[in-house]
Formats: structure tokens, C-alpha cells, sequence
């Protein structure tokens, strides 16, 4: 394994070398850097074009240019071979300084969007593929293409003027119509009977059950006025939490392993009381280190349940307590968000229009880590859902595809014919194998994301790579598209290497091959 590990790692560094070149060389020949000095009457002009020459060493030829910016880059790879050097943009700022300012906020918006694309994408193909050629499936195969087809800035453009224009409108006085909610109501009974299925009378309670529930709920939220001053309440927390250990034992264990299943409420009880001990203590310090320490806390508090609890499997109690705590804790920070967001709305600075159209942040904004983590998290949404619903396309295709391929292979059918319940033959045998090709699916895609992200950042002004990329395109500065090059070519190269290194997880064959 490590020869082929490094047999990879040769051959994605000579594609990088050779890939580098050839845009390097794009750029260089694109236009002329100095055309904008030139078209001036400056008196100080021949000056002006003599430091930009030296500066951008404009009097080497582009091939040999090429060399000197790679031996500077050679630094950045090769580790204690000096300081990284990938040469000053046209502002005269090094590439290094400007990357770093760039590359945080590219990375928190594409890694939630490619997080939530490839939990979404798979758990909604796997769905389909087992319900084939159901309303569902069609369902989601037409939304799929639609989305698929559509271009990102028109996508972007749209959920400006309706995910953040009218949100912020209705936020104003947030009473929701009675025909709204009737409609909305409508539309939840479907969506929820097309998802159940089954016999036609239970298609009509699920239909009524449904519509009654999503009525009561936004009438509940239209007459409290709950968006205005949003929360979630231990009860909620309680009742959604139960509904998630539930479902943690179905997925892990099957609801007939009764220790699996107390492990998991034992571990929403253990999250209620949680929550009445954390509030002080959330209030008062509040930190990233704090929620990262609680989150290990509480998976180790989970582990520790689903073993003491045991049964047959003490593993399926464990991974059922462990995904029901996750839940509980992501329930109970919501909840602290949500009990600071009539703070944030009332903010000088936020003028009562929470979601925000363009920015990473807002501008001298000042407050505690629940205040500035909203901040952050609304100007998130609307980038995010832009490239999730892009993304979300192509990971629903192709893993209700490698679905399908592996429920038909013989080892399934053998699986089954040995009495094996159908959650053990989907979740252990089924699964596993159809995440194999999507392996490449996501590696590939993790790099055309980041490329993507330059359109949407333009559209959401977004200071990242994206808009660091444009401007050295614009500009004629190859060094800090070469920059971005180089972060977005490493970045699809390590991700090509941990595909080769989950194949040989997910399907041993490949060990012995390599």
C-alpha cells in the first residue's frame, strides 16, 4: 500500500507541474499588465511602469517566469525548505498574505455546502433507489435534473430575492395568511404521503394526519409571532429527541433490540438534563473550545451508555446512543442560537433584516460568540443552499444508481435468502458496497465545488479565493490566480488519494490489489 501510495503521489505531482505551466502561461499571454499604466498621463509614468516590471519580474519571458514563481512555490510543498514564496499581486501584496485572508472563507462555505450535499444527496438516492419507480422516485428524479440544469447565479439571484428579500419583509410582521398555511398544509400531506406510501387507507390517515399536524404547528407560529422571537424549549427538545433515538435504532440496530433502544432514550434523557445545567455556563463562556469539548464529552457520555446497556451487539447500542447524542446536542445549540436571535435582529447594524444578501460578515459588528456565530451563520445560508442544490443533483443520481447495481448482485439475493431482515441487508451489505464509486464522485466533485464557489462568491461578494481569482484574471496577474490554482490542485489531489485510501476500507480486494 505505501508503494502505491507513492506511486499517486509522483504522478499527481507531475500533473500538477504540468497543469500549472499551461495556466501560468494562459494568464501571462492574456494581455498586458502594464496597460492600465500606460493609458494614463501620470508624470511619474516610466517610474510607475519600471516598479511594476521589477516587481512582476515583466522582463523575463513567461516561460522563464514560470520557474522563478515555481521555485518560490517549491518552498510552500517541500516542508522546512524556507518560507513560502508564490511572488505579490498587483497591489503589491504577497500572494501568501492574500491567500490566507481568502482561503477561511472559501473553506467555511464550501465545506457546509459539500457536507450537507453528500449527506443529503446519498441518504435521498439511497431512499429512491430503494422505492424504485415509485411517485417518490419520480419525484425526486424530475427535481434533480431541474436543479442539475439550472445555472448557480441564476439560483444565487433567486434566493436574493426571495430567500433573503422577502424572508426579511415578512420578518416585519411575521403573521402568516390563512390560505398560505392551508397551501403549505397541502403540500406537507403530500410530500409526507408520497414518502410513507403504502395501502391507500394508510395514504389517507397519513394525508390527514399530516395536514392536521403542519396546520396546527404554523398557525401555532403565525399567532405567537415565533419568528420573531424563535425558540425551541426543552419540550420540543425532548419529544424531537426521542424521535431521533428511534431512529438511530432502526438505522443501527432494528427497534426489536430493546438495549440498543433504551441506550438511545437513556441518552435524551441524560441530553434534557444537560440542558438545564449548560444554560448558565453557556451564557457566561461560551466558546468554539466549549461546544467542541461538550460534543466529545457527550459522545464519550454515549459511548459509554450504549456499552454499559450492551445486549448481543454492544457496538449497535453504542453507534445508536453515540448518533442520538449528536442530535441532542445539535438540538440544544440551536436552541441557544435561537434564544439570541431577537437580540440580533434589534442590532443597529442588522436594522431588523437578519438575512444577509452579500458579505461574509457584518461590518463592525460587535458582540458574544452566539451574536457573532448568527452573523456568521446568516450569511452563510443563502451561498450554501446555492451550491447544496447544485451538488445535490449529481450525489442523488449517482447513489441511487450504485444503489440499484448493488441490490441486484448475487451476495444481496443470497443475503436475503438466508432470512436476514431487510434493514440488515440494505444497511451492512448493500450500502457499504455502493459507497465505493461514489468515493470518486465526492473526491472530484470537493474540487469542482471550490471552483464553482467563484461565480458564487462574485454573486454573494464573498472576499475569497473566488474573488482573488478574478481579479488576477482581470488584472493579468498570474501570481495570485496561480495561488488559488495551486490550494484548489492540492486540494483535489489529497482528496483523489483518501478516494483510493476509502476503497481500500470500504472493499479489501483493493488492498491485495495495490
Amino acid at each position: 500500500m505505501l508503494t502505491y501510495i507513492t506511486r499517486r503521489v509522483l504522478a499527481s505531482l507531475m500533473i500538477l507541474l504540468g497543469a500549472s505551466f499551461i495556466v501560468y502561461m494562459l494568464v501571462a499571454y492574456s494581455g498586458d499588465p502594464l496597460a492600465e499604466i500606460r493609458s494614463t498621463n501620470s508624470p511619474s509614468k516610466e517610474a510607475q511602469l519600471q516598479a511594476r516590471t521589477e516587481m512582476l519580474n515583466l522582463n523575463v519571458p513567461p516561460a522563464l517566469r514560470y520557474f522563478l514563481w515555481l521555485g518560490g512555490a517549491a518552498k510552500c510543498l517541500v516542508p522546512f525548505a524556507g518560507e513560502c514564496d508564490l511572488g505579490v499581486t498587483l497591489q503589491n501584496q504577497p500572494v501568501t498574505a492574500a491567500l490566507s485572508q481568502a482561503i477561511p472563507t472559501t473553506l467555511q462555505l464550501v465545506t457546509t455546502a459539500a457536507l450537507l450535499a453528500i449527506v443529503l444527496g446519498i441518504s435521498i438516492g439511497i431512499v429512491t433507489a430503494l422505492r424504485q419507480y415509485s411517485t417518490l422516485d419520480y419525484g425526486v428524479t424530475f427535481v434533480s435534473f431541474l436543479f442539475f440544469s439550472l445555472p448557480v447565479f441564476w439560483v444565487a439571484v433567486l434566493l436574493k430575492e426571495f430567500g433573503a428579500i422577502g424572508f426579511n419583509d415578512f420578518l416585519r410582521d411575521p403573521f402568516i395568511a390563512t390560505t398560505t398555511i392551508v397551501v403549505v398544509s397541502l403540500i406537507a400531506a403530500l410530500l409526507w404521503t408520497v414518502l410513507l406510501a403504502g395501502s391507500w387507507r394508510r395514504r389517507l390517515i397519513t394525508f390527514a394526519a399530516a395536514f392536521a399536524a403542519t396546520f396546527a404547528v404554523m398557525y401555532f407560529l403565525s399567532v405567537t409571532r415565533w419568528f420573531s422571537d424563535p425558540s425551541l424549549g426543552v419540550v420540543v427538545i425532548g419529544l424531537t429527541g426521542v424521535a431521533i433515538a428511534f431512529g438511530a435504532t432502526t438505522l443501527f440496530a432494528g427497534l426489536r433490540n430493546r438495549k440498543a433502544l433504551y441506550a438511545s432514550l437513556t441518552t435524551v434523557g441524560l441530553g434534557v438534563v444537560a440542558y438545564f445545567v449548560l444554560q448558565p455556563i453557556f451564557e457566561s463562556n461560551a466558546s468554539l473550545w466549549l461546544i467542541l469539548g461538550l460534543l466529545v464529552l457527550s459522545l464519550g457520555a454515549a459511548w459509554g451508555i450504549g456499552h454499559a446497556f450492551g445486549g448481543y451487539d454492544r457496538g449497535q447500542s453504542r453507534k445508536a446512543a453515540m448518533l442520538t447524542s449528536f442530535g441532542m446536542g445539535a438540538l440544544v445549540l440551536l436552541d441557544q442560537f435561537m434564544q439570541h436571535w431577537a437580540e440580533y435582529t434589534t442590532n443597529s447594524k442588522v436594522r431588523g433584516r437578519p438575512i444577509a444578501t452579500i458579505g461574509a460578515e457584518t461590518p463592525n459588528l460587535n458582540g458574544d460568540f452566539w451574536l457573532t456565530g448568527i452573523d456568521k451563520y446568516t450569511h452563510l445560508i443563502l451561498p450554501t443552499v446555492a451550491l447544496i442544490l447544485i451538488s445535490l443533483a449529481s450525489y442523488t443520481r449517482y447513489s441511487r444508481a450504485s444503489m440499484l447495481e448493488v441490490m441486484g448482485q448475487d451476495y444481496v439475493r443470497t443475503a436475503r435468502a438466508k432470512g436476514l431482515s431487510e434493514r440488515v441487508v440494505v444497511t451492512r451489505h448493500a450500502f457499504r458496497n455502493a459507497l465505493i464509486p461514489l468515493a470518486t464522485i465526492v473526491a472530484i466533485d470537493i474540487g469542482a465545488l471550490i471552483g464553482g464557489a467563484v461565480i458564487t462568491e462574485s454573486v454573494f461578494s464573498f472576499k475569497g479565493m473566488g474573488v482573488l481569482f478574478l481579479n488576477g484574471v482581470r488584472g493579468i496577474d498570474p501570481n495570485p490566480v496561480m495561488g488559488v490554482f495551486l490550494v484548489t490542485a492540492i486540494t483535489a489531489v489529497v482528496f483523489n488519494l483518501l478516494a483510493d485510501l476509502t476503497y481500500s476500507a470500504l472493499d479489501p480486494r483493493v488492498r491485495v490489489k495495490a
